[in-house]
């Protein structure tokens, strides 16, 4: 029928190439899901290997589906009174080893395909922060970006009012993620509060006077910094003095920055959608605080930091451009925080002709399949995602078990369990990686480490 694509009907022999055709057959137009599916399947080959009864369970197959999907419809008010309508997911992916645990993402991009990617990643990446966490995912296609606060609250109260029922503190616990800080949290809470009449450890990222915890905004960004510290430990080097590209703007970035000058590193870019930043005299604290008031509190775009430091360059976004410019200035360690896929084939060479020796990942699958490869061919050190980022959704874990036993821990407390996560991780994956003939791959290590802990639950569990 025209208008309706059709796959080739080839198929390349093998278990795990059978499963990769089914799931771009059955979930077609998906491509960032297809990628995060062939990323981690491409690492499990070895492990697959040496446990047959996963096959024989289906487990490839039934991993890759989720357990729930939830969409609807979300209407709500804008300023002026005139109706609109967005959408609303929830991908509720695995609760094999605890409640689905995952962000909320609201932005114009935000369909299907991404959702389910995300909450596929998240499910490893849960796996390995040793919490007893599942994985989901969720969020509109609704842009805060422009809006004012009442038409956000009126959103956010329209979303919660279909979500509310499908969540829980021991049955799915969303978080923030693009486009959901602390604003959007407590509104989110503030209506589920409401409609379930109960208070409860529902959402993290909650504001510290009512359920939240310290140090969970800045776990993202100082998480990736700890994990970059372990990989240059184990080839006896550190932070100190290194020249780090940073993208992105947003939390993840920000508190990278300020772990990196903990660390006595020295960052020399940001960027926006606008494009980007790029400092030769580094980013110190008093200029990062300058681009904190800018985004958080301002909402304003990064061209003018570019003004206000004058020795700063300003390279305008170009969508037409094969490259970002970002990835192609000397450096010694990459930390992509910005967005899926920003990180292509070509500025993966630029980084590397560019004396990069580290890539550490804040942001969700920043790099294309292709620039990864690069990256392991060239023997980088390489923290993927999973692994990389996993520090904010181990805090909102953190912050679950406060909930659960109404306590508060301090800062340092909670910035060290935190850290010993990051180390734990980074231990896991590079053991792991070792034990299935692979050493130094991270890839393989995060991605068959969260997946051995996940399958085994699934094969205690029965058949559900």
């Amino acid at each position: 029928m025209p208008g309706i694509m059709t796959l080739p009907e080839i198929k390349v022999p093998g278990d795990i190439e059978e499963v990769l055709y089914s799931v771009k057959a059955k979930n077609p137009a998906e491509p960032e899901f297809h990628q995060a599916v062939q990323e981690v399947f491409d690492s499990l080959r070895p492990a697959l290997a040496k446990h047959p009864e996963y096959r024989s369970a289906r487990l490839l197959e039934r991993i890759v589906e989720p357990e729930r999907v939830i969409m609807f419809r979300v209407p709500w008010l804008d300023d002026q009174g005139n109706v609109q309508v967005n959408r609303g997911f929830r991908i509720e992916m695995n609760s094999a080893i605890g409640p689905y645990k995952g962000g909320l993402r609201f932005h114009p991009s935000v369909n299907l395909g991404i959702l389910k990617f995300l909450a596929f990643e998240q499910v490893f990446k849960n796996s390995l922060t040793t919490l007893p966490m599942g994985g989901g995912k969720g969020g509109s296609d609704f842009d805060p970006k422009g809006k004012s606060d009442n038409e956000v609250m009126r959103f956010c109260q329209s979303f919660m009012t279909e979500l509310w029922r499908h969540i829980g503190a021991d049955t799915d616990v969303p978080a923030g993620d693009i486009g959901v800080g602390g604003r959007e949290i407590g509104f989110l809470f503030g209506q589920y509060k409401r409609l379930a009449n109960k208070f409860t450890g529902v959402l993290t990222g909650k504001g510290l006077s009512w359920g939240g915890s310290l140090i969970r905004p800045e776990a993202t960004g100082y998480g990736c910094v700890y994990f970059a510290a372990e990989m240059l430990k184990s080839r006896k080097d550190s932070l100190d003095g290194k020249l780090c590209l940073v993208s992105g703007s947003g939390n993840v970035s920000q508190y990278t920055v300020e772990k990196l000058l903990d660390f006595g590193a020295k960052p020399i870019t940001l960027s926006d959608s606008d494009g980007a930043i790029y400092d030769p005299d580094g980013i110190n604290r008093e200029k990062l605080a300058w681009v904190m008031e800018l985004k958080n509190v301002h909402r304003g775009r990064l061209r003018k930091y570019a003004d206000h430091f004058t020795k700063a360059i300003f390279t305008p976004a170009e969508a037409n451009l094969d490259h970002n410019p970002l990835w192609n200035i000397r450096a010694d360690c990459a930390f992509p925080g910005a967005t899926q896929n920003e990180i292509n084939a070509k500025d993966a060479a630029n980084l590397i002709m560019n004396g990069v020796k580290l890539v550490a990942e804040g942001a969700n699958m920043p790099s294309t399949l292709d620039a990864t490869r690069m990256f392991l061919d060239a023997k980088i050190l390489y923290g993927p995602a999973k692994a990389a980022n996993a520090g904010g959704v181990a805090t909102s874990g953190l912050e679950m078990a406060q909930d659960s036993m109404r306590l508060t821990w301090s800062r340092d407390e909670v910035d060290n369990r935190l850290h010993q996560i990051m180390i734990a991780i980074h231990r896991n994956c590079y053991e792991t990686a070792e034990a299935y003939g692979t050493p130094g791959n991270l890839v393989n290590g995060a991605n068959i480490a969260g997946f051995l802990k996940v399958a085994n639950a699934m094969l205690d569990q029965g058949l559900v």
